[in-house]
């Protein structure tokens, strides 16, 4: 499905970024080009000693930001489908930073539609949360209006070939930011592991290695 295909992932260095390439790298040995887009240096330096040159000359890192919709148009150029894995997505810290939230998870998405508009991409997959579900965050209702700007974008991309879709997971085991290590912390010091959202604390998990499947299908 994806060999032959030019893939760009924002947020490309994060937990899932880089097991999304793992997995597309070991099922599609054929993909052409795979474009890393994010703003790190060091993770994306980090992340070329994980998948060095020689082994997987497809893989391309571009220094870029989803605020800056000039750098992304350039960085979309030639691509067929973009995954948007970038985001603020600390609850702490976008409860303190919520102008910079602001910024990343919601005009960052906006970036990202126009500029797939604007170069030709057949196809962009954003990434969710199931903080978007009736959020009582900031970063879930940053999430829901970004979900609410790519679904809306079907209806304003023209007569153009271009599809967006969103994919909704919960919280993913291993991932910087999982709640995982404060359900820790809580019971060892035997405090009661809702994480705040209402009294039952059952939620949806996934494994480190689980997510990145979904978008495949």
């Amino acid at each position: 499905m994806l060999n032959g295909k030019s893939i760009l992932v924002t947020g490309g260095t994060g937990s899932f970024g880089k097991k999304f390439v793992e997995m597309t790298l070991q099922r599609f040995p054929g993909v052409e080009r795979l474009v890393i887009y994010s703003r790190d240096e060091l993770k994306q330096y980090e992340m070329q000693q994980q998948f060095n040159d020689t082994m997987y000359p497809q893989i391309r890192y571009f220094i870029g930001d989803v605020r800056d919709r000039d750098r992304l148009i350039r960085a979309f150029e030639g691509i067929d489908t973009v995954v948007h894995a970038a985001a603020l997505k600390q609850v702490p810290a976008a409860e303190y930073n919520p102008f910079e939230a602001v910024k990343t998870n919601i005009l960052g998405a906006q970036n990202v539609i126009e500029s797939a508009i604007a170069t030709g991409v057949k196809q962009v997959v954003a990434l969710s949360t199931d903080k978007a579900a009736a959020p009582i965050n900031l970063y879930g209702a940053t999430k829901l209006c970004s979900d609410k700007l790519f679904t809306a974008a079907n209806l304003f991309r023209g007569k153009r070939d271009l599809n967006f879709s969103v994919v909704r997971y919960g919280n993913v085991m291993g991932s910087r930011g999982s709640v995982i290590p404060v359900f820790s912390e809580r019971a060892a010091e035997r405090v009661h592991p809702n994480n705040g959202r209402g009294h039952d604390p059952l939620q949806y998990y996934a494994g480190g290695g689980g997510q990145p499947g979904v978008l495949r299908h």
